[in-house]
């Protein structure tokens, strides 16, 4: 299906690594070139798939390139501004905070008093998240005061920041709504050995019509941190009443895709051709 998305489009799309791009300043000016030879800035568009583990000297680089990049006239997907935003747990949840944007309660510190003072305001029931990172990788919930301590002191020993937030009972599963412009699908996953709902840790992706105040706040949460292509992650507590989790700004869709039978990758790229097409225009 991509590939006859791609023909119908007239688009000639290349891969690249992040680790493979360099940048050079001098009399012709700025340049940022793949390992492969490409010269990003004589693309129209930059679609990012994905924001590795790196150094911080690494990740600071590749997030330099991009803007760059979208200075020199290069329409980045999503913006850097946004990549910024969601790839750090913290400030994505801050944002969505300012927004008026219901969250999970959160507490970050750098201490172990600090944490363990966290820990017993949050009803000694908290799932500690990395920072960075995704599906899945690096929680904990912790319930018993020993173990947490010593996981923090572990974390504090690893120059981690520490990230709490109150473990929410729910009904098993969480929700992703994708947005690409203003269009939405929705799967609802679940898991029925692990309160991470992961699809890479085993959960099911099925099919789910959310009611329209839940598309909504997803608008509103792609909106707080400025992304048009976004995973957008609601969790209904006990009641029932969606907290807003995550916005991931590099989403992944094969579980959604399935669910729904459609190319999602053919309609992000359609979407990016439309924004390069309506920019021409203007």
């Amino acid at each position: 299906m991509l590939d006859a998305a791609l023909k119908h489009l007239r688009v000639e799309p290349s891969l690249h690594e992040f680790d493979g791009l360099g940048s050079s300043i001098g009399p012709n000016g700025w340049r940022c070139t793949t390992a492969e030879g490409t010269e990003l800035t004589a693309c129209d568009a930059v679609i990012v798939r994905t924001m590795p583990l790196g150094t911080l000297e690494q990740v600071v680089f590749r997030i330099d390139l991009l803007h760059r990049l979208q200075a020199a006239g290069v329409r980045v997907i999503n913006s850097p501004r946004s990549l910024e935003i969601a790839i750090d747990k913290y400030l994505t949840t801050a944002m969505l905070a300012a927004a008026g944007l219901p969250v999970p309660e959160t507490i970050a510190v750098q201490s172990v008093d600090e944490a363990m003072a966290g820990f017993d305001r949050l009803g000694q029931d908290v799932v500690v998240k990395p920072l960075f990172g995704g599906e899945g990788r690096g929680l904990i919930r912790l319930e018993d005061p020993d173990l947490a301590v010593r996981a923090f002191r572990t974390l504090v020993q690893l120059g981690a920041v520490i990230y709490l937030q109150r473990f929410v009972r729910h009904p098993g599963y969480d929700v992703r709504i994708l947005l690409i412009g203003d269009q939405a699908w929705s799967i609802r996953r679940i898991h029925p050995t692990d309160w991470r709902t992961n699809v890479s840790r085993g959960a099911r992706a099925e099919r789910f019509e959310p009611p329209a105040e839940w598309i909504e706040l997803a608008r509103r949460a792609a909106s707080a941190i400025d992304a048009r292509i976004v995973g957008i992650d609601l969790l209904p507590d006990e009641r029932g009443e969606p907290l807003v989790l995550e916005a991931n700004a590099v989403p992944g869709w094969q579980g959604l895709a399935a669910a729904h039978g459609i190319d999602v990758a053919g309609r992000v790229i359609a979407r990016v051709v439309d924004e390069v097409d309506h920019d021409a225009a203007g």
